[in-house]
């Protein structure tokens, strides 16, 4: 007996290869015993794109899909919101789990109406896949701090995941942050990217709450309903969370529960700075052991392209603000210039000025509208995805906090086996039976943390690869359209002095 014991157990052994750097996570059984009860192990194609994405950018609504760098990095951020609390999830429209104790993550099966993912992508991605979302008709409803901005969601589909083709329901700002914080506390966890809801802004809602209505304020409205709305498209694109209950519920029913910590100037507010300030520092303790190079350079793109992005969206915001300045100069020349002529004794050189304060008066127009456009087509995709690719982040972040938890579960079965080894050395069989079930109960949480770990790794290359497609669509779509608005105007600037020309040279 003693001899036995002084051999050292060979899970020793493997735990000391473990912290020498070997892979820690050895690939899943492709038994059917091995497989994840959590969520089915299905392919997802990524050329789903959903409809054309002409679409996302109409002429009514050329903003872009989410807020501004600036806001984008807040502290009122939502979309890491779930992953910082560790309070309570908003309410969430019930999902039925599957059975099993050891897997209580969300099943598939109850979930989806499909039977894979690849169904749902595939539905997707064709001709079958007919949905046009608009946010319109915003409406001041209260008065002072206590009022809000209630807007009319509009669908029109041909889809049968619908009761009607042609519908629309009223939503306010706080529902669209309340559906945001439920997507994400279902899908983040699993790897999948939940498109962040647009930024609250409590300078710009105040002023709307108790300031009169200005250019400002309107500015402000117009910019938050179109970024509702392409933020409402993205989530709808995306063939999981189209099927998702909570989606479901919020663009069909008339009337929707009051969504809660939604305010950021709140509790829960706080708590959500606290939260993400604790998380920081506990990312930059935890160091995790990368074995797959495909994460790793994904991880170092994704941290090269966010500072590019941050920094191109500066240089527009800038070139916007040029323009406007360019429009407010234009139009105090184009005015001392309509002065200078009616103080012009000579006809036609009078004549002559008063069409060239005219013709500067259209070019401020001009000026005005490629300022608009540089800002909703170029600025605000670029913040769009700046706050996309910290979605991206954000399930890298769960892989991580996966293996940390595998990580730990490892460690501790590594001490209750040598717990064992004690207690059979000491010759202590009345404890040794506990430590013995103990070490089975783990030994499944180890082997359920390998398959939730493989399976969130397999997600995300899944979703990266949709994302980086999506994203090339995008960028073409815009840079498309801004190249053309940019022509229209110029060749409108060369007709209107085509047509200023021939008076210009009748001045004798």
């Amino acid at each position: 007996m003693a001899e036995a014991a002084r051999e050292p157990p060979p899970q020793h052994t493997d735990f000391q290869e473990l912290e020498d750097g070997e892979d820690l996570f050895p690939e899943p059984s492709a038994t059917p015993e091995s497989e994840p009860a959590s969520l089915a192990a299905e392919d997802i194609s990524t050329n789903s794109n959903g409809p054309k994405l002409d679409s996302l950018f109409n002429d009514e609504d050329p903003e872009d899909l989410f807020a501004e760098a600036t806001e984008e990095v807040s502290l009122d951020s939502p979309e890491r919101d779930i992953l910082l609390s560790d309070g309570p999830s908003p309410a969430i429209t019930p999902v039925t789990p599957p059975c099993s104790a050891t897997t209580p993550r969300l099943g598939h099966d109850d979930m989806f109406t499909h039977s894979s993912f690849d169904e749902i992508e595939e539905e997707e991605g064709g001709d079958s896949f007919d949905m046009q979302i608009s946010v319109s008709d915003p409406e001041k409803v209260g008065d002072g701090m206590n009022a809000y901005m209630a807007y009319k969601v509009s669908i029109k589909t041909s889809m049968s995941l619908f009761k009607s083709h042609e519908f629309s329901v009223k939503r306010r700002f706080s529902d669209f942050l309340g559906l945001h914080s439920k997507l994400a506390s279902k899908y983040l966890h699993v790897g999948y990217v939940v498109p962040p809801a647009p930024e609250k802004s409590i300078v710009g809602m105040t002023k709307v709450k108790v300031g009169k209505e200005d250019q400002s304020s309107n500015d402000f409205v117009e910019k938050r309903r179109s970024s509702l709305e392409r933020y409402l498209m993205r989530t709808v694109k995306h063939p999981v969370l189209l099927k998702d209950p909570d989606v479901l519920q919020f663009l069909e029913s008339s009337e929707l529960p009051r969504a809660v910590s939604t305010q950021a100037l709140s509790s829960a507010g706080l708590l959500r700075m606290v939260n993400k300030a604790a998380e920081a520092v506990n990312k930059m303790t935890i160091k995790m052991n990368e074995s797959d190079a495909w994460f790793e350079e994904k991880q170092q793109h994704l941290d090269h392209l966010d500072v590019q992005l941050r920094k191109l969206h500066g240089s527009v915001e800038s070139l916007v603000c040029h323009r406007k300045e360019l429009s407010g100069t234009t139009a105090l020349f184009a005015k001392s210039a309509a002065m200078l002529g009616n103080s012009e004794d000579h006809t036609a050189l009078s004549r002559a000025l008063s069409q060239l304060a005219e013709v500067e008066e259209k070019m401020e127009q001009l000026h005005h509208d490629q300022a608009n456009g540089d800002f909703y087509l170029l600025s605000e995709l670029l913040g769009d995805y700046v706050r996309l690719l910290g979605a991206v982040k954000a399930v890298f972040d769960h892989r991580m906090r996966t293996w940390q938890k595998l990580q730990d579960s490892q460690i501790l079965l590594q001490k209750k086996r040598e717990a064992e080894t004690k207690l059979q050395f000491n010759n202590k069989p009345d404890k040794v039976q506990q430590v013995k079930d103990e070490i089975r109960e783990l030994e499944t949480k180890v082997q359920q943390g390998e398959r939730d770990f493989d399976q969130i790794s397999q997600t995300i290359r899944k979703e990266v690869s949709r994302f980086e497609k999506v994203r090339v669509k995008d960028f073409k779509t815009i840079v498309i359209k801004y190249l053309e608005s940019l022509v229209q105007t110029q060749q409108q600037l060369i007709k209107y002095w085509d047509a200023f020309l021939p008076e210009a040279k009748a001045i004798s």
